[in-house]
């Protein structure tokens, strides 16, 4: 999936991208006014300082360098005068300088850290259904790339201001030495604004261009990376290199069109102020030679034109900067102003330390940009302590129920309840704190054993913040460890875990890469029941596991369900057969629900589905028993014989 594309400014709307420009920097001033107003101040120092220094080479030259020259002499005091003044100078210039920059840096970098969790903030506060909408590398490129884009303009802002100070006082002082030279110098800066302006008419669809292109990369390389296994099993390496090679050269191309543009019109801007200050040096020497005007203040004028050429070019960077600054908000923006966040009540659920009451009342649901339900008025009901078997054909609608339990998504018609309290009533938080979600698909943090279970709470030693773990960097709460070997004994995972090389405290890599998919799913249904959840959903979160395992897992969930209630979708016979109730759905609605035996004599669609269940088990056992040594032959003939039962 391509990044949204977002249209290239044209020449024609280079007005509008800098009225745009303009309204972006000054929200940015508003948010960080104190370090802008000390940036600005130090860009003011240091123009005073840098006009100053023509102004000091001026009277320092008529003062003690052209008597010295006549006179064919030179005092200690003439050098110390001259030390002194440039050095005074300096000074000022260099406060100026570390001033501006500094804070700068400080106000552009706040804005993009405040950027940053304003974006983060509405990343977590956004629905699933709006995060399914939008891929994942366009979301990374609107928190990083997109937010630095926006923000950078800051870097040259503060010395753009400083050199509009600076023209201001320089052509004051040069109209104030000879107005005549003044004039054919001045002449120099219509010809450097208007030759920017054409440098930005150009430059500003072509930057936006290549900002647009990196987004793009970025998405085509994160695709490439999340889709890793797929790409290696199927193939396709080669189809996914002439992929990104396809968007990387359309990035060269751009930035190389980019960098000839930028080659052609600087020499040009460059060249403007040298001609200028040749100009002034011809007509200024005739103007001496004549007598109308003096060497000092021809030197002067020089310098002044000298010093100004390059930081002239300060408007420029700025001018170039506002086509990505602007490009970078509209993509954030877009994130900060999407609608379809959840809001919460201030209701708690009230049956604490008890099995939770979980109930579905004709609940209708619609994926986004679909016009069908996939949930149609829907009733379910989960009893305090009981295990509920959801069972239905692909696409049935049964991860979206298990979503829709937990509010990770939030229905269109009907109500769902949580200890009769309507989900949409309840406290940010509290969700979570009573139910929780196992998948099929688990993520696994480049973490611990121990930081996976407990996923920061009090004794991951990873999270170093954590209140009452201070000073204790490196060492576990025992008792903390005690409850992770439980629920991992409950989940069939200890025993994996203690032959890892440093037990809990081993690192099992990004997504869980050193373990195999039945363990990451034993590590997530562990720190399912860490918690000790009142609701438990659990989302074909045994997939992956051996039917053997899966069986005694199952048995300790069981044991350990005298506080929790259960909800599970299920495709195997052995966790249907844990159940006290079993509901079949089909397209979105419930078809039938009661006791196994009860479905199989009168719902011929469950009947069917359990026989194909069963038909998979029994060739999976098959299978097994051409690999496996004798020992585990009678296992395998045992695991056939209940999925035909």
């Amino acid at each position: 999936m391509s990044v949204a594309s977002t249209p290239v400014p044209r020449p024609t709307a280079t007005r509008a991208v800098l009225r745009r420009g303009l309204r972006v920097i000054w929200g940015g001033v508003r948010q960080q006014p104190r370090p802008f107003a000390i940036a600005v101040v130090g860009a003011v120092l240091w123009a005073a300082a840098t006009v100053g220094t023509a102004a000091a080479i001026g009277w320092l030259t008529d003062t003690v360098i052209e008597p010295a020259v006549l006179e064919r002499t030179v005092t200690a005091a003439g050098l110390w005068l001259i030390f002194g003044v440039l050095f005074l100078v300096l000074i000022v210039n260099v406060i100026g300088v570390v001033l501006r920059r500094v804070y700068a840096t400080i106000a552009g970098f706040n804005l993009q850290a405040s950027n940053r969790r304003d974006v983060t903030r509405q990343y977590l506060r956004l629905p699933l259904s709006w995060h399914h909408a939008h891929p994942s590398g366009q979301l990374l490129s609107n928190a990083h790339a997109d937010i630095e884009a926006t923000w950078q303009v800051f870097n040259p802002l503060p010395m753009a201001i400083g050199v509009i100070f600076m023209l201001v006082i320089a052509g004051t002082m040069m109209v104030f030495v000879d107005p005549f030279l003044a004039f054919i110098g001045l002449l120099v800066f219509p010809g450097l604004f208007a030759a920017n302006l054409v440098f930005q008419r150009f430059m500003a669809p072509r930057i936006t261009r290549a900002q647009q292109l990196r987004a793009e990369v970025a998405q085509v390389a994160h695709e490439s990376f999340e889709a890793g296994l797929v790409v290696k099993a199927m193939g396709r390496e080669d189809e996914e290199t002439a992929r990104f090679r396809t968007k990387t050269h359309e990035l060269r191309d751009s930035l190389i069109l980019v960098g000839r543009t930028r080659g052609t019109f600087e020499p040009v801007i460059e060249a403007i102020p040298t001609l200028g200050t040749l100009a002034v040096l011809g007509v200024g020497t005739w103007q001496v030679a004549s007598g109308d005007l003096g060497a000092a203040d021809v030197v002067q004028m020089a310098y002044l034109f000298s010093i100004l050429a390059f930081p002239v070019r300060a408007l420029g960077w700025v001018l170039a900067e506002i086509p990505r600054s602007v490009v970078g908000n509209d993509r954030v923006q877009h994130v900060l102003q999407a609608e379809g966040g959840m809001s919460y009540g201030e209701a708690r659920a009230s049956r604490q330390g008890e099995p939770a009451l979980a109930e579905l009342d004709r609940v209708t649901y619609r994926h986004p940009g679909e016009e069908n339900p996939a949930i149609d008025e829907l009733d379910l009901t989960v009893a305090p302590g009981a295990t509920i078997a959801l069972v239905g054909p692909t696409g049935s609608g049964k991860t979206t129920v298990t979503n829709l339990a937990l509010r990770l998504v939030d229905v269109h018609g009907g109500t769902v309840s949580l200890d009769e309290v309507e989900v949409r009533e309840l406290a940010r938080g509290e969700i979570p704190a009573v139910a929780t979600l196992v998948a099929q698909q688990t993520f696994m943090f480049d973490d611990t054993v121990r930081g996976n279970v407990t996923l920061g709470n009090e004794g991951n030693e990873g999270n170093e913040g954590n209140e009452g773990n201070e000073g204790n960097e490196g060492e576990s709460d025992p008792s903390v460890d005690e409850s992770v070997w439980e629920a991992l004994r409950i989940a069939q995972a200890d025993s994996f875990v203690a032959a890892l090389p440093e037990g809990l405290d081993t690192v099992i890599g990004e997504r869980g890469g050193t373990l195999s998919g039945g363990q990451r799913q034993r590590i997530a249904l562990a720190r399912a029941v860490w918690r000790r959840p009142r609701l438990l959903v659990l989302d074909d979160a045994t997939s992956a596991v051996d039917p053997s395992v899966e069986q005694a897992i199952l048995a300790g969930l069981r044991e350990a369900s005298h506080g929790m209630s259960v909800l599970v979708v299920a495709y195997r016979m052995a966790t249907i057969l844990l159940a006290d109730e079993v509901v079949y759905v089909e397209q979105g609605r419930v078809v039938d629900r009661g006791s196994h035996d009860e479905l199989v004599r009168r719902c011929q669609g469950y009947a069917d589905l359990v026989q194909a269940y069963a038909r998979e088990a029994a060739e999976r056992a098959a299978v097994e028993r051409s690999e496996e040594s004798p020992d585990t032959t009678a296992q395998a003939d045992a695991t056939s014989e209940e999925g035909e039962r």
